[in-house]
């Protein structure tokens, strides 16, 4: 089991965990992520790596609880365990001198944005950071990406917080100013990438999205994350998670995210009503394993 050190709270349903995962640490490059399971009988879940400690031998994953599975996350404190993790899996952020590269967060996205910020400032280019929630209190990161970039701009939604707008009115007032842009990158709602790739096609800006379609296996093999660009059909699990923004289907990719909404609703609401059932599961595995020395409850290779 994967041990958790440290877990709190950043905003309302999202979570920083600091898990035990030495071998994960030391060779996670930024862009990439882990697959988590809970307990025997959970689901599999892509998490991307937002940070690591090679020395200490942890990772960082930031949690937005949504799902059945993501809240029961959430529900979790430090000195719980994590059954099942394997990673880094995916390829790495193309990580080059370009210039000027603004790369943009929306929600929590900035949490899957802040590696790839921090190593595209490592490499030498001015960054830009956007950053982008519906109000104030769901703002995450502030102080770490502030520290890793040239420039932050702040929106929300509602105007509580930095400027009232969206993530796309503050690129789109960049470009529009006349400074030079030689690279974008977006996470966050398909919709809200989709209006960047829009944003910056007509001049094209290369631009990045990572994406979150739905994923089992993490090799490939299930075909659960295909997505479709201009170069054809792509695994988002093995030929990304990060694609050329003008090629993406985004339409696609929304149906396919929502194609098992009405069953994923339906095991959120059965969990909601009984969570101590799946935390006990999640419990009893950590329980079992302190009963047996030969097999403690901490992080193994992984």
């Amino acid at each position: 089991m994967f041990l958790i050190v440290a877990a709190r709270f950043l905003a309302p349903d999202v979570k920083r965990f600091t898990i035990e995962a030495p071998r994960v640490a030391k060779k996670r490059k930024a862009g990439q992520f882990v697959i988590l399971r809970l307990h025997a009988h959970g689901e599999r879940i892509p998490l991307t790596i937002a940070d690591s400690d090679p020395d200490a031998g942890t990772i960082t994953i930031i949690v937005q609880g949504v799902g059945k599975t993501t809240k029961l996350l959430n529900m979790l404190e430090a000195g719980d365990a994590v059954l099942d993790l394997v990673g880094p899996l995916g390829r790495p952020s193309e990580i080059e001198r370009f210039g000027t590269a603004v790369v943009i967060g929306g929600g929590v996205g900035a949490a899957i944005a802040y590696p790839t910020a921090k190593a595209l400032r490592e490499a030498g280019n001015h960054v830009i950071a956007i950053v982008g929630a519906r109000s104030r209190e769901l703002v995450i990161l502030e102080d770490e990406i502030r520290a890793i970039s040239d420039e932050l701009l702040i929106t929300t939604d509602d105007g509580t917080y930095g400027t009232m707008g969206f993530v796309t009115d503050q690129l789109r007032g960049i470009i529009e100013s006349g400074r030079r842009v030689d690279y974008v990158l977006a996470i966050g709602p398909p919709r809200m990438m989709q209006a960047v790739a829009e944003a910056t096609r007509a001049r094209g800006i290369r631009t990045v999205v990572s994406l979150n379609s739905l994923m089992v296996d993490g090799t490939g093999m299930c075909g659960g994350c295909r997505i479709l660009t201009t170069g054809g059909a792509r695994f988002a699990c093995v030929d990304g998670p990060e694609f050329d923004a003008h090629g993406v289907d985004f339409d696609l990719l929304v149906q396919r995210n929502r194609k098992y909404a009405r069953q994923e609703a339906e095991s959120l609401r059965r969990f909601l009503e009984h969570p101590e059932r799946d935390l006990g599961l999640v419990r009893e595995s950590c329980r079992l394993e302190q009963q047996h020395p030969e097999v403690r409850c901490e992080a193994r290779p992984s």
